[in-house]
């Protein structure tokens, strides 16, 4: 049925091409188009680069078809962590400007001065500055197409992982 996929050790491979063309592109967004990051951007970010990670190691590693799914599951779980603070994000963006949390403090100053457990806490929970709609492409926002990113790095890691006949 799927005989149209690469084998996992390519596919990995193109999985971590897609990070590292992620991370370019959200660089050259930063430097470029001077867009400044968020704090929800920037734990975005950090999803994409474990994502990259783990499928590099799934690439490097080769394993069998246990390895695979574990490393699968790695990328997986990493883009599933992705997805959750893009469509909180996505879901800020939608409030109505009333209802924004009024910004915080930089994400810099408050890894110098809280717990991390706090900070992630208080990240997630969102602030003015992530509800900002600065760029679109086609119309949709950065956190958007974040979301649409994570979203099709699972259904390929499944499609990846999911045993099949040969």
């Amino acid at each position: 049925m799927f005989k149209f996929l690469p084998g996992p050790r390519a596919g990995f491979a193109l999985l971590f091409l897609a990070c590292v063309g992620s991370i370019a592109f959200a660089l050259f967004a930063q430097y470029y188009l001077l867009l400044e990051p968020c704090p929800m951007c920037i734990l975005q970010r950090v999803a994409v680069i474990f994502t990259g990670l783990f499928a590099l190691a799934a690439c490097l590693h080769n394993p069998g078809p246990c390895g695979y799914r574990l490393w699968g599951g790695l990328c997986a779980l990493a883009s599933a962590a992705g997805l959750g603070v893009a469509a909180r994000q996505v879901w800020l963006q939608q409030l109505p400007w009333d209802q924004v949390p009024a910004c915080g403090p930089g994400l810099e100053y408050m890894m110098e001065t809280m717990p991390l457990w706090n900070v992630l806490s208080k990240v997630l929970s969102g602030s003015g500055e992530c509800a900002n709609v600065d760029w679109t492409l086609l119309g949709f926002t950065l956190p958007q197409l974040s979301a649409a990113f994570f979203a099709a790095v699972i259904v390929w890691v499944l499609l990846l992982v999911w045993p099949r006949g040969r």
